[in-house]
């Protein structure tokens, strides 16, 4: 009886455990570009938990943990890779909101981007910024 009994539950509980390993598999991104457009020097802070969930510029929900920045001028979905030149990290995000509006910052990066360049902490950061895609013109 207790044989059955797991045999059962066995059976019963694969298709949990495939649809809790399909859900983790992502389809593998497209390599990004190489060469840069353009690259430049800017000063770079964060915005995070405040504005999660709002709407951005672009009309897309704010996510903290997306690797998304704001520009006040690049057109919405351009590529951009990130460097921190002290640590050597660097980040790809797309850019969906205008901003920053304070001094002579020229990006806002999201939480996740300021985690993992190593500037939460300081809060702005000298990045090198590499434009690597601009979306196509409609």
């Amino acid at each position: 009886m207790s044989r059955s009994l797991a045999i059962s539950s066995a059976a019963l509980s694969w298709p949990l455990v495939v649809l809790l390993i399909t859900t983790s598999v992502q389809a593998p991104s497209p390599s990004p570009p190489t060469r840069a457009i353009k690259a430049w020097s800017g000063v770079a802070s964060w915005y995070g938990e405040p504005f999660d969930g709002r709407k951005t510029a672009s009309g897309q929900a704010y996510d903290m943990f997306a690797a998304t920045a704001a520009h006040p001028s690049l057109p919405f979905g351009s590529l951009l890779r990130l460097t921190n030149p002290k640590t050597g990290q660097s980040q790809l995000v797309r850019i969906n909101d205008r901003g920053p509006f304070w001094g002579d910052r020229e990006l806002d990066v999201s939480f996740l981007v300021a985690s993992r360049l190593g500037i939460v902490e300081c809060g702005v950061a000298r990045l090198r910024i590499e434009l690597l895609e601009e979306p196509p013109l409609p």
